[in-house]
C-alpha cells in the first residue's frame, strides 16, 4: 500500500518566558501550557479526466506526484496547514508537458483531508479541479465511513441508493449532479450495493453488486467516474482510501468485448464457434476482421473452423475473458505448415486528447524479426529504429505520438531496406492499430499491414 508521505518545515524556535521577582519572597510565575500540536492536512489527487493524459502535480513549483494515469490516486501526502500554488501538467509526447490546471491557491486547514479530482474533459476544454474536503479523524468505533462524489463528466444529474444487497431501491442516499459530493457518512460495517439510477429512481444505470464493507474502521471516498470498461454502464466507481489505495468497482453487468482478426493469409474464410454452440462470426475471410462483441466474462471454448467444412477445425483453445476488459483475437501462423495458433491481445480503446496512441503487432510469419522506424519522411538512412529486433506474436503496445504526417517503415532486423513502408496520418483524440501481415497464399512480395480501429477500413 501507498504510504502517508511527510513534507517537513524549518524548526520553529520557541521563546521561553523568564519570570519577574519583585523581592527575594515572590514566587516565579507560572510556566504557561505548551500550545497544542498542529495536526497536518492530508492531501491526495485523484485522476478522472477521461480524456487526459498522466499528469505531474506541482506544489509551490515542486513536482509532488508524477506520472499519475487516469483512474489512479496519489499516495496521501501530508501538509502543514498553510497555502499552496498548486498546477497540474499534463504529459504529451516528446517528453513535452503543457499546465492545463492552475496555477491556484489551495488553502489548506488543520486536520482536514482533501481529496482532490482532475474533472472534466481536455477536448471540451473544462479540466478543472474538485476539492473535496473530509477529516483526518479516526473512524468512530464500531463504524464505517464513507464520502460519495460525481466525478463523471458524461453523467446527468442522478441519485445513489446505498442498501443491503437484496433491498429494494428505495429512498436515495443522495441526488445530485457532476461535482457534488456529500459529507463523510458514518454507516456500520456489512455487505453493502451502490446502485446509481436517474432522478426517477427507477432507471439503474449502474449497479454495483454486493460490496463487502464489513471491517470497521474502513474509509474511503468512493467517486462515480466516466467509464473505460466494456459494458453498457456510462460510469464506474473509484474508490479511494485514507491509506493512498485504490480500487475501481466495474458494473455488476459488465461485459468483455471481443473481435476476431483473420490473419493467416493461406487459410479460406473460417467460422468462429463458441462452446460447440454458438457461431460468434461467419464467414471471416482473410485479412477482415470484426467489430467488438460484447460477451458474458467465463471461459469459453473457441473453435475457428472452415467456412465450408465445421469439421476442419484450425484453432481449438479455451479463452478467459475478463469483465470489462477488451481483446482482439487473432488467428495466426500458417495452414500449409499446420502453425495456426490464436494471438490474444488486450485493447484500451480510451482515447486521449492530447495525442495519438499508435500500437504496431508483428503478425507475419515471412518477414523474420523486424525493425520499426517511425518517421516524418520515411527517411531512415540516419534513424535508429522506434522499435528494434521485434519478434513474430510480438507488439509495441500502445506508444503517444504527437498529431501529424508519418511513414512508418518495417524492415527486417539490422536492415534498411523496407520490407513494409507505409504514410500514416495520425489525429489527436485517436487510436491507431496495425498488424503486419503476410501477402495472400503467403506471398513474400506482397507483406502489408491489416490497419484497425480510427485507420478506418482499406
Amino acid at each position: 500500500m501507498k504510504g502517508i508521505k511527510i513534507f517537513a518545515l524549518p524548526a520553529v524556535l520557541s521563546l521561553s518566558l523568564t519570570g519577574c521577582f519583585l523581592d527575594s519572597d515572590s514566587d516565579p510565575l507560572p510556566t504557561p501550557p505548551p500550545p497544542p500540536p498542529v495536526v497536518d492536512a492530508t492531501v491526495q489527487v485523484v485522476h478522472t479526466a477521461i480524456d487526459a493524459p498522466d499528469v505531474n502535480v506541482l506544489a509551490n513549483d515542486d513536482a509532488v506526484i508524477e506520472g499519475l494515469a487516469f483512474g489512479e490516486a496519489s499516495e496521501v501526502l501530508s501538509l502543514p496547514p498553510a497555502t499552496y500554488s498548486i498546477a497540474v501538467d499534463a504529459l504529451l509526447p516528446g517528453d513535452s508537458s503543457a499546465t492545463v490546471i492552475g496555477p491556484l491557491d489551495l488553502a489548506l486547514a488543520e486536520a482536514v483531508r482533501y481529496t482532490v479530482f482532475a474533472v472534466g474533459k481536455v477536448a471540451e476544454e473544462t479540466l478543472e479541479p474538485l476539492v473535496v474536503p473530509g477529516t483526518v479523524n479516526d473512524v468512530a468505533d464500531g463504524k464505517i465511513r464513507l464520502q460519495v462524489v460525481h466525478a463523471a463528466s458524461t453523467a446527468p444529474e442522478v441519485s445513489v441508493h446505498v442498501t443491503p444487497p437484496e433491498a429494494e431501491l428505495g429512498t436515495p442516499a443522495v441526488t445530485f449532479s457532476f461535482k457534488d459530493f456529500t459529507d463523510p457518512l458514518e454507516l456500520d460495517p456489512a455487505e453493502y450495493r451502490v446502485r446509481i439510477t436517474l432522478p426517477d429512481n427507477e432507471t439503474v444505470v449502474f449497479d454495483s453488486g454486493t460490496l463487502d464493507l464489513s471491517t470497521a474502521g474502513t474509509d474511503l471516498v468512493v467517486a462515480a467516474v466516466d467509464s473505460q470498461y466494456s459494458g453498457d454502464s456510462p460510469v464506474s466507481l473509484l474508490a479511494v482510501g485514507q491509506d493512498g489505495s485504490e480500487l475501481a468497482i466495474l458494473d455488476a453487468a459488465a461485459t468483455a468485448s471481443v473481435r476476431v482478426v483473420h490473419n493467416v493469409s493461406d487459410a479460406p474464410a473460417v467460422d468462429v464457434i463458441v462452446d460447440d454452440a454458438i457461431t460468434l462470426v461467419d464467414a471471416l475471410a482473410f485479412p477482415d476482421f470484426t467489430d467488438y462483441v460484447e460477451v458474458a466474462d467465463a471461459t469459453y471454448n473457441v473453435k475457428v473452423a472452415a467456412d465450408a467444412d465445421n469439421s476442419v477445425v484450425v484453432i481449438d483453445a479455451d479463452l478467459t475473458l475478463d469483465a470489462g476488459a477488451f481483446y482482439s483475437v487473432l488467428a495466426v501462423g500458417s495452414l500449409g505448415e499446420d502453425t495456426v495458433e490464436p494471438l490474444v491481445l488486450t485493447d484500451m480503446p480510451r482515447r486521449v486528447a492530447t495525442e495519438a496512441k499508435v500500437r504496431i503487432v508483428h503478425g507475419s510469419t515471412l518477414a523474420g524479426n523486424v525493425d520499426i522506424y517511425v518517421t516524418a519522411d520515411g527517411d531512415i538512412a540516419e534513424a535508429s529504429p522506434a522499435f528494434a529486433d521485434v519478434a513474430f506474436k510480438a507488439e509495441t503496445g500502445y506508444v503517444p505520438l504527437a498529431a501529424g504526417d508519418y511513414v512508418v517503415t518495417v524492415t527486417p532486423t539490422g536492415s534498411k531496406t523496407a520490407a513494409i513502408e507505409a504514410p500514416v496520418e495520425l489525429a489527436a483524440n485517436s487510436i491507431y492499430t496495425a498488424i503486419a501481415r503476410d501477402g495472400a497464399n503467403l506471398d513474400a512480395t506482397m507483406i502489408g499491414l491489416i490497419l484497425m480501429d480510427d485507420f478506418g477500413v482499406l
